[in-house]
């Protein structure tokens, strides 16, 4: 006899998981409110990585238990992102405004792949605001993805889909069809993994030289352009950067645009975190250009601090969009009327059916604190950026290795065998939990890299790393010379 009070997996005491609820949630605002005292990142302890690969023994765990591994053995060992001393990567630090929408999303537990409900409104309502910023036409379409690097792709496949029409998708790309894409050497590797995915191949993307400012060299654009028409090469996708990875510059996205437009072919934006300095009045110009754009690619979870993952592609033309992703099934026939009506649906703008509510964190934040709050902390990193290179100008022992266009400021320790001192001392930054800067190359120099993107970065973070940075490079190379 099938018993169902006994197969739902709510709990039998609500008022006890309510109480435990209640702790769960107050320990992850406790952790919260109280970063500034912990280490930004620690290693993880051998018997700790063994928790975790030990087998399934099919015993269920309370959950109260389950909670005090999590705040015992996996809370104290994350990336650390959200610490205000973390400068690793272009990674957002989340907001406690966000934790809670977030919350609220899984508890409603919707799949935003379609259908006539609310959170595909709060999703079409985002698009619209996204829409407006970035100067698009009601005509455009947006969606909400894991992060740049699947907008990027989706992306890709428009253009494709704009240069050898929609019967691409069944027939694939002819031999005879030789299309080329274009960007900078500086883009991200993603661009090159869209070219991968899509069936193209890395071969056909020309990495193009970039400038003294890491952006783009325009002039060599237009003479490798001409020499693959030459060729007999179909030229269909021009990818501008609006906050390259390494450094932060933007490309010429203005003159850029300009060559799409008369080249005929797509112009793309990169703009996985750049793009929403459109909410920053001073770095809003700087931008010129994106509004020219065929798509837009960028993260809320980025500078627009939403907890991952909330990435967004937005599309000009929003018809050429749904051509090139809507399919067809009796189980997702649209109706006028009941749950199935409210067509297009999401999952007509990308190859995902089952699809979280994103934008619920991204509504949530941009309500909560408003467009400009969120502006004034994308110019707050900038201007700290801009205090970090006065800072290593100022001190003998370090130099700058690159033009600080936005957020990101790379440099070194001088000394001898630099590369390699460098490199331990990033290694000794991150383990020290004082601040978690990462590393790149720049003209073939080691270098490193500190990427502000937390709204709880301030001076005194920037000071303890310079300072840091300071002490270990003379402890290492003063150790390597004598060792």
């Amino acid at each position: 006899m099938l018993k169902t009070s006994e197969n739902t997996l709510d709990p039998s005491d609500w008022q006890a998981f309510r109480t435990q609820g209640q702790q769960m949630l107050d320990d992850m605002l406790g952790y919260l409110e109280h970063l500034r005292e912990q280490p930004v990142w620690q290693p993880i302890p051998q018997e700790v990585r063994d928790l975790f690969r030990q087998p399934l023994n099919g015993e269920p765990l309370d959950l109260a238990a389950a909670h005090d591994v999590f705040m015992n053995k996996i809370l104290p060992y994350a990336v650390g992102n959200a610490h205000p001393g973390f400068m690793g990567w272009v990674h957002g630090g989340g907001t406690p405004v966000g934790m809670l929408a977030e919350m609220l999303a899984a508890g409603l537990n919707a799949n935003l792949g379609g259908r006539d409900q609310i959170p595909v409104e709060v999703e079409r309502q985002v698009v619209q605001w996204v829409r407006n910023l970035f100067g698009f036409p009601d005509t455009s379409s947006g969606l909400f993805v894991t992060g740049t690097s699947m907008a990027n792709l989706i992306s890709v496949l428009i253009a494709r889909t704009a240069a050898l029409g929609g019967s691409v998708r069944q027939r694939g790309i002819a031999s005879g069809q030789r299309l080329a894409a274009y960007t900078s050497a500086c883009a991200h590797i993603s661009i090159a993994q869209a070219m991968d995915i899509a069936g193209i191949g890395t071969d056909a993307l020309r990495m193009i030289p970039v400038n003294g400012q890491h952006q783009m060299d325009v002039e060599a654009l237009e003479r490798v352009i001409a020499d693959d028409r030459r060729a007999g090469m179909m030229p269909f996708f021009i990818a501008g950067t609006a906050g390259t990875v390494d450094v932060g510059a933007i490309d010429h996205l203005d003159t850029i645009a300009e060559i799409a437009r008369r080249e005929k072919t797509w112009f793309h934006v990169d703009g996985a975190y750049g793009a929403l300095a459109m909410l920053a009045g001073d770095i809003a110009p700087r931008l010129k250009g994106i509004e020219r754009a065929d798509s837009i690619a960028f993260d809320f979870h980025k500078w627009g601090q939403a907890p991952y993952d909330a990435g967004f592609v937005l599309v000009r033309d929003g018809a050429l969009h749904y051509n090139t992703f809507a399919s067809p099934a009796a189980y997702l026939k649209r109706e006028t009327r009941g749950m199935a009506a409210g067509s297009p649906w999401p999952c007509d703008f990308g190859p995902d059916l089952s699809r979280g509510f994103r934008a619920l964190k991204a509504w949530f934040t941009i309500k909560v604190y408003g467009p400009e709050k969120l502006g004034q902390v994308i110019s707050n990193t900038c201007a700290l950026a801009q205090y970090m290179k006065q800072r290593i100008e100022a001190s003998p022992a370090l130099e700058l290795l690159a033009p600080v266009a936005l957020n990101i400021v790379c440099f070194r320790y001088r000394c001898k065998d630099a590369d390699r001192i460098n490199a331990d001392i990033v290694v000794a930054l991150q383990e020290s939990g004082i601040t978690a800067p990462s590393s790149t190359a720049i003209d073939g120099h080691f270098a490193i890299r500190a990427a502000i993107v937390n709204h709880r970065t301030n001076m005194s973070d920037i000071d303890a790393l310079i300072n840091a940075t300071t002490k270990f490079g003379e402890m290492i190379a003063t150790h390597k010379q004598t060792s």
